[in-house]
């Protein structure tokens, strides 16, 4: 199968077929480009700034997304494809190369941070992360209405595997959204804060796409029900929303009628380490817990004799997640309780 490195200018979205290419953004150091695998399914049906895009690999260390959008690569034929399918195994190739949160082999920069003004545009932010971003803005956002960007926990949080959103105004976008998160099949939806700056997710919300991302696992692995969750998640929303032909049934914790909506808005959701330790888990995540029971201790071995700090729920809801690595910072976040809504 033949795949071409292209420019952005070159990149092809929008006639019939399928293609494959290899995106070339010019590297920082070397003489040479940074490529980013592109894959486009233009079925007879395909309307102007429709169309569903999947995000692999936002950060570098999380793999279950990249795994389910790559094993699609092989499974869409293209003649049940009527609208547009952009998938995106890895978005972040800097990062991926790294096997680390943020760009550190390049500009130290998180990619889903990056999504701000003037990214990729003014000199202070003209390192490839955010010209990423502005080649999301540029080439990828003006051809498609859903967008999903699948994470995992990497190496520092473990999840109740989820798929999220922020709050959203619009009622119709809401609705549209959290059935979106549902097809997924997760045992949660998750409903998070939107005050962080330069999110990929946040930027598709205003501009008015379905969108939605997830937590499909943890640890640097890549977890086999992750890659399930992702695959199906996809699959739903191309075929719902009329962009591919076929039939999707319920799966998982949507399938069973066990699957919960939690809300972590509240700054009370979060305990963060109040001193640098060893996070000892007490309780998994996906439990419920009352305000102040203990979910984990967090151990200072300088201090052998103290006892551990018991780490409490900040509020009444069910544990969406917590460290994943037993060495953590001060400041931290090492609990996270979801307030249960639904």
């Amino acid at each position: 199968m033949s795949r071409p490195i292209i420019r952005p200018t070159d990149l092809d979205l929008e006639s019939p077929g399928r293609r494959d290419y290899w995106v070339g953004l010019e590297h920082d150091t070397m003489w040479g480009v940074q490529t980013i695998p592109l894959t486009v399914f233009v079925g007879p049906k395909a309307q102007p700034g429709k169309g569903l895009v999947a995000f692999g690999s936002t950060h570098g260390n999380e793999y279950e997304g990249p795994a389910a959008i790559k094993n699609l690569l092989g499974e869409i034929k293209l003649e049940d494809v009527q609208g547009r399918i952009i998938l995106v195994p890895v978005l972040n190739p800097e990062a991926f190369r790294t096997g680390t949160r943020d760009s550190v082999g390049a500009d130290r920069v998180n990619l889903n941070r990056a999504f701000v003004d003037g990214a990729g545009e003014s000199r202070a932010l003209a390192g490839i992360t955010h010209r990423i971003a502005q080649f999301v803005r540029c080439h990828i956002w003006p051809h498609a209405h859903i967008v999903l960007d699948l994470h995992s926990g990497g190496n520092q949080i473990r999840f109740d595997l989820c798929a999220s959103f922020h709050p959203i105004a619009d009622p119709e976008l809401a609705k549209a959204t959290e059935e979106a998160a549902r097809w997924f099949g997760v045992p949660l939806i998750m409903v998070y804060q939107n005050l962080t700056p330069g999110l990929l997710t946040s930027e598709a919300e205003r501009l008015g796409k379905i969108t939605v991302g997830t937590e499909l696992g943890w640890g640097e692995a890549v977890l086999r029900k992750g890659v399930a969750f992702g695959r199906q998640g996809i699959l739903a929303a191309a075929i719902r929303h009329g962009q591919l032909r076929g039939e999707v049934k319920p799966f998982g914790a949507h399938a069973d009628g066990t699957q919960k909506m939690a809300t972590i808005v509240d700054a009370d959701c979060y305990t963060s380490a109040p001193f640098a330790g060893h996070y000892e888990e007490v309780l998994p995540c996906g439990m419920g817990v009352k305000r102040g029971d203990i979910v984990g201790r967090l151990h200072d071995f300088d201090r052998i004799d103290e006892p551990a700090w018991p780490v409490r729920a900040g509020v009444e809801g069910a544990i969406v997640g917590q460290a994943w690595g037993a060495r953590v910072i001060r400041g931290q976040h090492i609990v996270c309780v979801g307030q249960v809504i639904g």
